[in-house]
């Protein structure tokens, strides 16, 4: 039997490299839902190849502008190395977006790259083992204090507190994994969460790259999979694979805020 017969609802977003001034940005965000995008995602980095320079924003305080001129786009990270967080504070980062927004926040979490970067700058340990459990269990704090009151005492977190107010949407936002193929456990942990965004080392993967990375799997109903849609690859390929989110990207050089503008008041690919 054919395993892509069956046609999901795809839906199309935009991911933001946060590199461009501040306003600028919020302006391609809001391009994007006048030219009928479904979502907006910023990418989430302290620095980004530190030897280019890069000014990097703040993703959060972007998604909060973004929030206040935005009526219907789902909102969010792609995606944040919740290793390097404290999860509480994400709690309430996500929260006061989820209430900005009336309901449309959106979590994407990951181990974080590149290490060195990422972490080791700041004197924190860049194994990927080590980031992996700090993940697993910072999701586990953060989706308690999403829910409700939290008693939990971990390797790596102790919260006895409770969070007010809840989101909007309830029980909370959806969570999206990232994972790098051909690794399981990241497709193990994101089937615990709300969705999966697989990637490879360069960060795209095509429609049966995709589809053999999830085949097996199991998936709770309503779980997201998310893909990034490179050039030259029909946006329907993906659909047949399963896929619920393609989003667009770009790499940030040259004239590539330009660009991207152009791209993204085309509207969504087919």
């Amino acid at each position: 039997m054919d395993r892509r017969v069956v046609l999901v609802t795809m839906r199309h977003a935009v991911n933001l490299p946060p590199f461009a001034p501040p306003g600028t940005l919020v302006s391609l965000a809001v391009d994007a839902e006048q030219a009928g995008w479904d979502g907006v995602f910023f990418w989430d980095h302290m620095t980004w190849l530190p030897e280019l320079r890069l000014h990097v924003h703040d993703p959060w305080v972007l998604l909060g502008a973004v929030a206040a001129r935005t009526e219907r786009v789902l909102l969010g990270t792609m995606v944040t190395p919740l290793a390097r967080r404290r999860p509480w504070k994400v709690v309430k980062e996500i929260t006061t977006l989820d209430h900005l927004s009336g309901g449309r926040a959106v979590l994407g979490v990951g181990l974080g790259a590149p290490p060195d970067a990422e972490f080791g700058a700041f004197g924190e340990p860049t194994a990927a083992r080590h980031r992996a459990d700090l993940l697993d269990e910072g999701l586990t704090v953060l989706d308690g204090l999403l829910r409700g009151r939290v008693d939990h005492d971990g390797e790596h977190y102790r919260v006895h507190a409770e969070l007010l107010p809840r989101p909007v949407q309830d029980p909370r936002p959806p969570i999206w994994v990232a994972g790098e193929s051909p690794h399981r456990r990241p497709l193990e942990r994101a089937a615990r969460w709300d969705g999966f965004v697989p990637l490879s080392g360069d960060g795209i993967l095509t429609p049966d790259q995709v589809a053999d990375y999830v085949d097996g799997a199991e998936r709770p109903p309503g779980w997201d999979l998310v893909a990034l849609h490179p050039d030259g690859i029909p946006a329907h390929e993906y659909q047949q694979a399963g896929v619920t989110w393609l989003v667009e990207g770009i790499d940030p050089e040259g004239d590539w805020v330009d660009e991207l503008r152009a791209s993204i008041r085309r509207g969504p690919r087919n």
